[in-house]
């Protein structure tokens, strides 16, 4: 029996890949190898501060640390509406597609803009961490001995 190629689970999985990897510069949104290399990749590194601690442990170090550093753009600080701001940027593109219509646009630009001029609203830009560990001592109780030139 024939294996069959175009089956609609193979046609969702690659959809789906596709769309993640849409905005993808040249051919890595458009070929599905390449976009899968890119998403994989993406996805690797997406979470990578949160898995530092693991990574160091794998590397053999000891007495890990970790700290996290979240900063906060306070109510009138020019870049809480940066991402406002982007999607007025784009606002002739997204007409032009029919992904929505002006009066929509309008009422959630109205909408977006009430929620960020209240106090209570956090906008955090990104999530930095810091993490530090011990390279264990040699066997032995001794240290490595200087490098020198000769």
């Amino acid at each position: 029996m024939p294996r069959v190629k175009r089956g609609t689970v193979r046609r969702a999985k690659r959809k789906k890949l596709l769309g993640l990897a849409k905005g993808y510069f040249a051919n890595k949104s458009k070929l599905y190898r390449s976009a899968k290399e890119s998403v994989d990749t993406a996805l690797k590194y997406a979470f990578v501060g949160r898995r530092l601690p693991e990574l160091l442990r794998g590397a053999g170090l000891t007495d890990i640390g970790v700290e996290a550093k979240a900063d906060i753009y306070p109510p009138g600080h020019s870049r809480r509406s940066i991402r406002l701001d982007l999607v007025r940027s784009m606002r002739p593109r997204i007409l032009e597609r029919g992904i929505a219509s002006e009066q929509e646009l309008d009422e959630l630009d109205r909408a977006a803009q009430r929620h960020l001029d209240d106090p209570r609203t956090l906008v955090l830009p990104h999530l930095l961490f810091l993490a530090w560990g011990r390279k264990p001592a040699r066997e032995g109780g001794t240290a490595a001995a200087p490098l020198t030139r000769e």
